[in-house]
């Protein structure tokens, strides 16, 4: 498999350097060349299949080539052992034709387990051959930072620095965070907003000048398409589970940053009879307002019950512009770069293009409460905000209520109890893992928000001239 850049200046890269690069050289995001195909008769040969024997099939071409079939069996055993669910990612009917499709019962309790705790075994699969040292640099609107740490702290290779807004995530996700403890954790606070984190991680990344010798930064952000393969797998597995009843099924996605979304249009691609793909965005609804009215412009950020949807620009969406310019790599860079106050629009055929594989909901915070206490008055069942803007964007969008309806219950409520109890509920007990959570102690740092104060403190722990951990404490 070989994978090419949005932007059509960098040579194609093979499985190892697409890991281990993040970023293609030109600044875009690498896609691969082509898609394996899957046929009916291979969904009905996967139909049994259990989650990790799914997983290696699915993902199997993304990695031919780099990683023998043995090793990356091994990879993916050892990944899903860290979940509490025999099923890693079991499928829920709520009611009616509603479905949740249960993505928290990983180490952090959210979706990015699923694709972290691999990301972090593929990482050091690669480092190990090369005996090579890298820092892995990321930003966190809540969940990848902790899932992240998770995945990656008992790796020799690494050291890890994660960026999260000061003060913008919620108690449980910060402290997730902060009190993973390792040789090689580094929180660092920015004081801004995710956006101005995932900056500063793009433009460290586009100049690693002030790395000490020997050193290269990884992505452990989505930009990092071994995330996206990973999360292809969890369409298939629940789309398998309705085989028999449905010819079809339809996904509602809560998403900020695009890519849990565009992993459920390239199983759409690559075969998977998907109907409909449901953006659901809160009132940061860059995604929303392209799809709904074909304009696509930067707006002030709104705090909202859903931080990890808080982001104004979704990088993961320049992967769809590719095939929405029918891959003219000079419209999606003019596209992406020429983002800011102006309004940037497609042209009718283009647009039509993302309307024909995208509907989308924007949902306000009152919306979110009013829905996570209808799920609980119906279901008995409790839900995050995040998945209820998902079941809110269902509900809304939904065009066949005879075609399964399936939304990515993302977080385990109990990492947002503001909103839980917003909604009049109250918030579960944390898991036996995390029971002693708010006992535990915190370590991060408070840096301002700026390329070179990230710099020098990420200069200062690889040279060890600061451990990085005489941190601020709460």
């Amino acid at each position: 498999m070989r994978y090419i850049s949005t932007r059509g200046k960098a040579p194609a890269a093979g499985f190892e350097d697409v890991v281990l690069t993040g970023l293609a050289p030109d600044g875009g995001l690498y896609i691969p060349e082509t898609l394996p195909k899957i046929d009916a008769a291979q969904l009905q040969a996967w139909k049994n299949l259990s989650y990790n024997e799914l997983a290696f099939e699915v993902m199997k071409p993304f990695v031919a080539g780099s990683i023998s079939d043995a090793d990356f069996r091994d990879m993916i055993e050892a990944s899903y052992a860290t979940f509490s669910h025999p099923d890693v990612t079991p499928l829920k009917h709520l009611y009616d034709n509603d479905y949740l499709l249960e993505l928290y019962y990983g180490p952090t309790l959210a979706f990015k387990d699923v694709a972290l705790q691999l990301l972090g075994r593929i990482l050091d699969h690669f480092l190990e051959k090369r005996q090579q040292r890298v820092a892995i640099l990321g930003a966190t609107s809540g969940d990848t930072g902790s899932a992240a740490l998770e995945g990656c702290k008992h790796s020799r290779h690494v050291e890890l620095f994660i960026l999260h807004p000061y003060q913008r995530v919620s108690e449980v996700q910060r402290r997730q965070m902060t009190t993973v403890s390792g040789d090689n954790v580094n929180n660092l606070a920015v004081e801004g907003n995710f956006d101005d984190c995932q900056q500063i991680v793009k433009e460290a990344f586009a100049d690693q000048s002030f790395l000490p010798a020997g050193y290269q930064l990884v992505a452990v952000n989505s930009i990092n398409f071994a995330r996206i393969m990973a999360q292809i797998v969890y369409y298939f597995y629940a789309a398998l589970k309705l085989m028999d009843q449905a010819s079809a099924v339809s996904f509602s996605v809560p998403t900020g940053n695009f890519g849990d979304i565009y992993a459920g249009y390239l199983a759409k691609k690559m075969g998977l009879p998907i109907r409909q793909l449901i953006v659901a965005t809160n009132r940061n609804d860059i995604l929303h307002r392209f799809i709904s009215s074909n304009e696509y412009h930067k707006t002030s950020l709104e705090a909202t019950l859903s931080p990890s949807m808080d982001i104004m620009v979704s990088s993961n969406f320049e992967r769809f512009l590719y095939d929405m310019f029918e891959g003219d790599t000079t419209r999606v860079s003019e596209f992406v770069t020429g983002l800011g106050p102006k309004t940037q629009k497609a042209t009718e055929v283009e647009w039509q293009r993302a309307r024909a594989h995208f509907s989308s909901h924007s949902v306000d915070d009152a919306a979110t409460c009013a829905t996570i206490r209808a799920v609980w008055d119906k279901a008995g069942f409790l839900v995050d905000p995040h998945t209820a803007t998902g079941l809110k964007a269902a509900e809304v969008c939904n065009t066949d209520s005879a075609i399964p309806m399936i939304t990515l219950a993302t977080a385990h409520p109990v990492k947002f109890a503001g909103a839980v109890e917003q909604a009049g509920l109250q918030t579960p007990a944390l898991p036996a893992h995390m029971a002693d959570l708010y006992q535990r102690q915190e370590r991060y740092t408070v840096v301002p928000n700026s390329l070179s104060a990230v710099e020098r403190h990420m200069l200062g722990v690889l040279l060890g001239s600061d451990s990085g951990h005489h941190c601020e404490m709460c």
